[in-house]
């Protein structure tokens, strides 16, 4: 019995060297300085943040400000693709009259897949896209109204918002009173979160 035990492990570990023969080699780049040879490595930048200083009042406020920040930068990362195709179409209009029936073409498409999404949001995550479509687009989303949908419209949406604590001339300021979403944002885009 004891012998059948070694055999088997035997085979076992002779296989295992064979695999390991079988692989192809691996090659890397290497950097000689004062006759020391140093592996040459790219790593991708690492955003570390703690939560070890925070109380459990700031803790439950920064989890919260993760959770919302989580559920709204897609929306906005959206809002920046669909803005670079909608200016492509809108560039090959060919008056003023096309231009506005493809964004009120536009409008209604967007309203139909993402308007319920969107209604879910509560006001935090609201205030929150808000200031995040300025992040992506480089415009607050009062003068993307404006500029895809007229001034007057823009007024109109903004009166609107007024109404409900928005307001749509907030600029992102990232290094400033919106520095922990811009935190926040980095850890999801190097995929901490």
């Amino acid at each position: 019995m004891l012998i059948r035990n070694w055999v088997i492990l035997f085979f076992i570990f002779l296989s295992s060297v064979v695999s390991a023969q079988e692989k192809l080699p691996v090659f890397a780049r290497a950097k000689i300085i004062d006759g020391d040879t140093l592996l040459v490595v790219n790593l991708k930048e690492v955003l570390v943040i703690s939560f070890l200083n925070l109380d459990k009042r700031a803790e439950r406020k920064m989890t919260r400000l993760i959770r919302n920040v989580k559920i709204a930068y897609p929306y906005a990362r959206l809002a920046g693709i669909k803005l670079s195709e909608y200016e492509e179409i809108l560039a090959q209009a060919p008056n003023q009259k096309a231009r506005r029936q493809i964004m009120r073409q536009v409008e209604e498409e967007l309203e139909a897949e993402y308007g319920q999404d969107l209604r879910k949001l509560t006001i935090t995550q609201g205030k929150i896209l808000l200031k995040l479509v300025d992040r992506e687009t480089g415009n607050s989303s009062y003068q993307l109204a404006t500029d895809l949908r007229g001034e007057f419209r823009a007024v109109f949406y903004q009166a609107i918002a007024r109404l409900f604590t928005y307001n749509l001339k907030v600029k992102y300021d990232p290094e400033g009173e919106d520095r922990d979403i811009e935190t926040i944002v980095k850890m999801i885009e190097n995929g901490q979160l």
